[in-house]
C-alpha cells in the first residue's frame, strides 16, 4: 500500500497543501497505484487524468459543502418529479472514455444510459458519460484547473456542464455545439438539452452560510 513517504518524491505540484498531484514512476502500472492511493487516502476525493496522473483533494469547507448539497438537492428534486434520470452527489466516480477518472459536484445521468451497466457495474465507478454535470469552485480550487477540467469533461461527451463560481456570482455554461462557454449572471439559470424543464436558484449558493 502506498504511504505518504512514497508519495511525495513523485509529486508534480502541491497547492496551498489542499491538493497533491502524483505521477505514476515509469514502470508502474497507474491503475494499481491508483487502488493504493486510494486505500490511503480514503477520506479524500481522488481523481485521475488521462496521463495516468492522480489528484489527492482535500475535503472542502463547509460553506462549500453546503453549496454542493444545496445545488443536488434542488436538482435532485427535479429530477424524482421529472422521471427520465438519476442524480449523482460528489461521491459517485465516473470512468470516462479516455481512462479519466472524475467525481463531478454533481451530475445527472438518463436511465437509458444506467440501463446498460448491469447492477454490479452499477456499484462500481460508473462506465460512462454523464449527460450533465456541474462543478461549483471552492476557494480551494484553482477556478483554471476547474476550467481544464470542464473541458475534459465535455472532450469525453457530456452534453452540458455548468461551472459555478459563488465568489463571482457567475457560471459557465458549457454545451457540445458551442466552442467556447457562455457566460451567465443572474439569480437563476434554467436548464436545457437534457436538464430540459430544470430552472436553479442561484441564491442560496450566492448567499452561502450567511444567515
Amino acid at each position: 500500500m502506498a504511504n505518504l513517504a512514497e508519495v511525495v518524491p513523485r509529486l508534480l505540484y502541491t497547492d496551498s497543501g489542499r491538493t497533491l498531484v502524483v505521477r505514476p514512476g515509469e514502470n508502474e502500472d497507474p491503475e494499481m497505484l491508483y487502488q493504493q492511493i486510494c486505500a490511503t487516502f480514503e477520506n479524500h476525493k481522488i481523481e485521475q487524468d488521462r496521463e495516468g496522473n492522480i489528484i489527492i483533494m482535500a475535503p472542502v469547507g463547509g460553506e462549500a459543502s453546503d453549496q454542493n448539497s444545496e445545488f443536488t438537492m434542488q436538482l435532485r428534486l427535479w429530477a424524482k418529479r421529472d422521471g427520465r434520470g438519476r442524480v449523482f452527489d460528489s461521491s459517485a466516480g465516473f470512468i470516462l472514455p479516455d481512462g479519466t477518472k472524475f467525481s463531478p459536484d454533481s451530475a445527472w445521468v438518463s436511465y437509458g444510459k444506467l440501463g446498460r451497466l448491469s447492477v454490479e457495474e452499477r456499484r462500481q465507478w460508473l462506465r460512462l458519460v454523464p449527460e450533465f454535470v456541474v462543478e461549483i469552485k471552492s476557494p480551494s480550487d484553482r477556478y483554471p484547473d476547474l476550467q481544464q477540467k470542464m473541458t475534459v469533461w465535455m472532450r469525453n461527451g457530456v452534453e452540458l456542464a455548468w461551472l459555478i463560481h459563488p465568489g463571482q456570482r457567475e457560471v459557465l455554461i458549457y454545451r457540445q455545439d458551442r466552442t467556447l462557454p457562455e457566460l451567465c449572471l443572474g439569480t437563476h439559470l434554467h436548464g436545457e438539452g437534457p436538464l430540459a424543464g430544470f430552472t436553479l436558484d442561484l441564491n442560496p449558493i450566492w448567499q452561502g452560510l450567511e444567515f
